[in-house]
């Protein structure tokens, strides 16, 4: 699981510190529950999930990461002057994957749709086949929870059912954290709600509860 203990984040400004993006935030979140991030644009929802990842940090508290969390999917960095295979051949052997790296790499190539440019330098991607090729690099191993910022808005409609079977799959296995704008992508992937509000967090387990609660922080 992942804890969150009394974090707090704000960005300095050419005036000075800017404001409180986050406040006080305590959640635990557990393994093998798929919970989105819902609130407003600005309200935090990506500066969080950088935090949870570790790409970012809190001004004031800690997170506590008790298990194998994936980098942001579809997020990440690659070596834009290499191609999109020795991208993955240096991740795959970072992750101490040597013996079985043909395997994991055909299953990269598959999963990304690149084809002949996976053999291509990364500077040549467009930006959906860059989040495509880095979000086949994170399901192409096994982590206790994965984390996804509008990864599923990467490619076309064979892509997206491709990316939705794949989180589906995790059912039992492995837990997911997400950002995404779209209530309907939050719906069909999660099943609990983390609301941000006023730099403020709220667990709900049921995601249309919290979905509720949001409609009533935008009507106030």
């Amino acid at each position: 699981m992942i804890v969150i203990e009394d974090v707090y984040k704000r960005y300095k400004t050419d005036h000075g510190p800017g404001k409180w993006i986050l406040q006080g935030v305590n959640l635990t979140i557990p393994r093998n529950v798929n919970v989105g991030l819902i609130g407003s644009n600005g309200a935090g929802k990506s500066t969080l999930l950088r935090i949870i990842g570790g790409i970012d940090h809190p001004n004031k508290g800690k997170v506590e990461r008790r298990c194998r969390l994936s980098w942001p999917m579809g997020q990440g960095g690659l070596e834009p002057t290499l191609t999109g295979r020795q991208n993955a051949k240096f991740v795959c052997r970072l992750h101490g994957h040597q013996d079985d790296l043909p395997e994991r790499l055909i299953f990269i190539q598959d999963f990304s749709g690149l084809k002949d440019a996976f053999d291509e330098p990364v500077n040549t991607y467009s930006s959906g086949m860059r989040s495509r090729l880095q979000f086949a690099m994170s399901l192409a191993f096994d982590f206790d929870i994965y984390i996804s910022d509008e990864v599923t808005a990467a490619g076309d409609a064979a892509f997206r059912d491709k990316a939705a079977a794949a989180f589906k799959g995790m059912t039992n296995r492995a837990g997911l954290i997400m950002v995404a704008h779209s209530e309907s992508t939050l719906r069909q992937f999660c099943e609990a709600g983390i609301l941000l509000y006023q730099g403020k967090a709220q667990w709900f387990d049921k995601i249309e509860e919290a979905f509720k609660a949001y409609k009533d922080t935008v009507q106030k």
